[in-house]
């Protein structure tokens, strides 16, 4: 008989899991069940960690400020400015942060109010970050830009399609970031 423990399951591959699902299926179709398979774990492992889905989404937003208080850090300290940095990395990427993002996001949609008041939030910070480079009112401009070119990536066939029309879209709004400076 086997008298050493069973290996626990990571906590970040079932959380890994649930924001894959609601990635892929959406908020409805990732289920405790069906993280679970996706986790490959029992539903039993998975209530170790995660009591409800409620708390799923608790640790997706903490991991999802996480990562985006290390965005905002970058972004202060990019030497070609804040701007730039965040019209750059409003590219697709498939980063930790475009993940937890674009998971959250199917949150949102069907109006889960915590995660619409962390977006707020991180929204906010971003703004503030933009408005010391370039005033409030052009801060936004910057964070419209960045906004569009993620979703005009997203309509156009996904985070590869159109890479090179893209780059040249990131030129065009840097050089206009550039005038916004002056």
């Amino acid at each position: 008989m086997d008298t050493m423990p069973r290996k626990p399951i990571a906590r970040d591959a079932v959380l890994d899991a649930f924001e894959a699902l609601l990635i892929e299926v959406g908020e409805r179709a990732a289920t405790l069940d069906a993280v679970a398979k996706r986790a490959g774990v029992s539903k039993g492992g998975l209530l170790y960690h995660f009591p409800n889905k409620e708390a799923m989404i608790s640790a997706l937003l903490e991991r999802m400020d996480a990562l985006a208080a290390l965005d905002i850090e970058a972004m202060k300290a990019a030497p070609e400015g804040a701007s730039a940095f965040f019209i750059k990395s409003s590219l697709w990427a498939d980063t930790p942060m475009d993940r937890v993002f674009v998971a959250a996001t199917r949150l949102a949609e069907v109006a889960h109010e915590e995660t619409r008041r962390r977006f707020a939030g991180i929204q906010q910070q971003w703004l503030d970050v933009l408005a010391e480079e370039v005033g409030p009112e052009m801060a936004r401009a910057v964070r419209y830009m960045g906004d569009g070119l993620y979703f005009n990536a997203m309509l156009e066939g996904g985070p590869g399609a159109n890479a090179s029309e893209r780059n040249a879209d990131v030129g065009a709004l840097l050089a206009a970031v550039e005038r916004l400076r002056d």
